[in-house]
């Protein structure tokens, strides 16, 4: 060995720009532009985490730390770096590394760096999914009991050109859902029933396969010492091929049901079987055969004997609760389904099909108090998400709630309905807090009474408690679109500006078109003096969808606030040409006025939406665009009055 070769260990951290080859060949420039950002990241993290750069290999990253610890925490920052920067730009514009870490033995040459360790470390980072980081069991020996980060076992792994099976770590971050969610998957109380496949002969019966998927879900949930996460998370795993440990791992999960509906005629067979999520054994099977007629009887009797099979699995004793058939017509059901699931997409044109699913589903079945509280949730949305005027829309959702309470008093969904409804239609929070509370003391599993309850208490101001509840909304439902987004707005309530501007990525990684969230997130970095970033935040909001005057609004501010004379005046005269045709929320005209200095005419709008109800006044209160009046005595007693409603 020559003289200058020195063997020692080194902490060792390798980085990769996911697709940076296949990018060059579809945009060069585009992939240039990248490339400098990606390292103005990477060095900025590595020279702040006293890491040591050893070479670059042109879209990736060797480097050398002092402590195995400061490699980790160098990863775990790089990844939250680009997270921020890739929820600011459109999404053409987005990237992603992968980041392998080991510490092993390695040859120093003259600086550079040869040898196992480095071999190593090489043939980890690929194993790493874009966005992530992976570890060997080297680093995990060294940190598991060093940092607020999560190391998950991922297997082990036969790597080319080593001996020995290699034990290779996922780095879940704090603060991400799938961090909480692996904290809780050693619970077996906490169960996901996964969409159930349809392999009967006939497509069109998968509708049936949902109801049944539905109904176990449902059933399950009435079982309070059971955690049972909603069906808008597990629905993304139909036709998925995730492992039953990248399920444990995403949802938190001990227990998994999953299962096959097999219909020919008026035949059915329902396949079932529960599966212990760490150790993936199978702990009960059992196949149901039915005849077709009463079809929601069946389902109920299926989702009692699951329920029961799970009791005596877990050691639980007492008597099961009885789930009341929803309706007897399948066709009503059906309807409702589909009806939840445009619902949950949060459009306006959504809301409105939902809203014709659910009045049909209340037409063939006029004692369906289901399709009367979908009616409610979806009137009661429409000011938000589109162009319905609260006085249109408010009393529609009220009456919907009281009938659905009118059939069935102790339907925890109904109880929420009306909750919203008191907390938007007349700001009434003393009465939408009972009403939350009596849903989650009928169903603690239903998370969207958790997540309402949550942000009534943001209008309130009480935001250690939003966050305590929406917490458990998460919980209960962590992949949910709207509730991960509702999160950033709790946080960027309370100041904690940063946490927010991830929890908005998050969203926007999961679905970059979901509504109103590229919105908040330009809030977020108004907060944060970014207007650069704000303003590409918007401008990719408005790429993405129509409907809210709130990202034309926004974006006109902005652009005011950047130096851009006469944005401002083009976005009232684009307000005032829609407030011509259709209803513009007063806290459009409201936020206008705000950007350009005319405070009397802004608080003369905000009182203006207090009067008229307008529910975006509940989070203007909260966001920074309120900031120039905060001190004024009329704003002062604006918001004590909002908030004593």
């Amino acid at each position: 060995m020559p003289d200058e070769d020195r063997r020692r260990l080194a902490a060792l951290m390798l980085t990769d720009l996911v697709g940076y080859t296949s990018l060059c060949q579809r945009n060069e420039s585009l992939a240039l532009e990248v490339l400098r950002e990606h390292t103005q990241i990477v060095r900025a993290e590595v020279s702040r985490h006293a890491g040591r750069e050893i070479k670059c290999t042109g879209d990736g990253y060797l480097v050398e730390f002092p402590s195995v610890l400061a490699a980790l925490e160098c990863a775990v920052a790089i990844q939250r770096a680009v997270d921020r920067r890739n929820a600011a730009v459109p999404d053409e514009k987005a990237f992603h590394l992968r980041i392998g870490l080991h510490v092993g033995d390695v040859v120093d040459r003259g600086g550079d760096l040869f040898g196992d360790g480095v071999n190593l470390v090489a043939r980890i980072e690929p194993l790493a999914p874009p966005g992530g980081i992976c570890t060997s069991q080297q680093v995990y020996d060294q940190v598991w009991n060093k940092t607020e980060e999560r190391l998950v076992y991922a297997g082990t792994e036969s790597l080319k050109g080593l001996e020995h099976p290699t034990k290779i770590y996922r780095v879940t971050r704090t603060g991400d859902p799938s961090r909480r969610a692996a904290d809780r998957g050693a619970n077996r109380r906490r169960i996901a029933v996964l969409p159930l496949m349809n392999i009967s002969p006939d497509p069109a019966d998968a509708y049936f396969t949902d109801g049944m998927t539905d109904e176990l879900i449902c059933t399950l949930a009435q079982h309070p010492e059971l955690k049972v996460i909603a069906h808008t998370s597990v629905l993304r795993y139909r036709g998925a091929t995730k492992s039953i440990a990248e399920i444990r791992e995403e949802l938190g999960v001990g227990t998994i049901v999953e299962g096959s509906v097999r219909k020919v005629g008026d035949r059915i067979r329902i396949s079932l079987q529960l599966i212990d999520s760490q150790s993936e054994e199978h702990l009960w099977a059992h196949a149901y055969d039915g005849v077709l007629g009463d079809v929601f009887a069946f389902q109920a009797d299926v989702a009692s004997h699951v329920a029961h099979a799970l009791q005596l699995l877990l050691g639980e004793g007492g008597p099961r609760p009885v789930r009341r058939e929803p309706t007897h017509n399948i066709e009503a059901y059906t309807l409702y389904l589909k009806g939840r699931y445009l619902w949950n997409r949060r459009t306006e044109a959504d809301l409105w099909a939902a809203i014709g699913c659910f009045a049909r589903a209340a037409e063939l079945d006029p004692r369906f108090a289901l399709a009367h509280v979908g009616l409610a949730d979806a009137y009661n949305l429409l000011p938000e998400y589109g162009t319905l005027s609260p006085q249109d829309a408010h009393p529609n959702a009220r009456a919907a709630a009281l009938r659905a309470l009118e059939l069935d008093e102790s339907l925890a969904e109904a109880h929420a309905s009306l909750g919203m409804v008191c907390a938007h239609q007349s700001f009434d929070f003393a009465a939408a807090q009972r009403e939350l509370r009596r849903a989650i003391e009928l169903n603690p599993n239903y998370a969207t009474a958790h997540h309402w309850y949550a942000l009534v208490l943001m209008y309130i101001h009480r935001l250690d408690e939003a966050l305590r509840a929406i917490d458990r909304a998460l919980e209960l439902d962590p992949l949910s679109l709207v509730v991960n987004r509702n999160l950033g707005r709790i946080l960027l309530a309370a100041r904690r500006t940063d946490e927010a501007i991830a929890a908005f990525g998050r969203v926007l990684a999961l679905d970059p078109s979901f509504p109103m969230t590229r919105v908040n997130l330009a809030l977020a970095y108004v907060q944060k003096g970014d207007l650069q970033h704000a303003l590409a935040a918007v401008e990719g909001e408005r790429s993405v969808r129509g409907g809210s005057p709130w990202p034309a609004v926004i974006a006109g501010c902005l652009r005011e606030m950047s130096g851009e004379r006469g944005a401002v005046a083009a976005a009232l005269r684009e307000l005032e040409s829609r407030a011509a045709r259709e209803h513009v929320p007063p806290t459009c005209f409201a936020a206008c006025y705000l950007a350009i200095g005319e405070l009397e005419r802004s608080l003369a709008w905000l009182e203006r939406a207090y009067a008229e109800r307008d529910e975006w006044l509940l989070t203007a209160l909260t966001t920074p665009f309120v900031d120039p009046v905060r001190s004024d005595p009329r704003f002062g007693r604006l918001a004590a009055q909002v908030r004593g409603s």
